[in-house]
């Protein structure tokens, strides 16, 4: 995990009624998570939103046109958000909101964090570093 980006996504929580902030690669590696999320739980939720990301991109074809690139991911509980989107080449931002949040204002927000974190969340995909002879 990056520590240093970290305090980045504090920002995400500065909208009124925002959660929790991640910042995951599409492999469902925790890169980064703010301060008020406990390693364990932010893993378990790397996990989650690389699958969701997956399915919700299998999905363009249903707009009438397979080719569409996928942009975000809304899913909505009785007591919340969570909200997801591409965070650049292979990462992606996942926050979590109450209810009653400003939709607009959170997803704005996260555009514009990840217009400042730029080439940080570029995560290119795991390669096999096995040992050569």
């Amino acid at each position: 995990m990056n520590d240093d980006l970290s305090w980045m996504l504090d920002s995400a929580l500065e909208i009124p009624g925002a959660l929790h902030a991640v910042l995951i690669s599409a492999d469902g590696l925790l890169m980064a998570r703010t301060r008020d999320i406990d390693k364990d739980n932010a893993d378990r939720v790397a996990a989650a939103m690389s699958g969701v990301q997956s399915l919700s991109r299998s999905l363009g074809f249903f707009c009438d046109n397979p080719t569409q690139r996928w942009q975000q991911t809304l899913v909505e509980f009785d007591g919340g958000w969570v909200f997801l989107i591409s965070a650049g080449d292979g990462a992606y931002l996942g926050v979590s909101a109450l209810p009653d949040v400003d939709m607009q204002d959170i997803t704005f927000r996260m555009q514009q964090l990840v217009g400042q974190l730029g080439k940080f969340l570029a995560a290119p995909p795991r390669e096999d570093i096995g040992l050569r002879r």
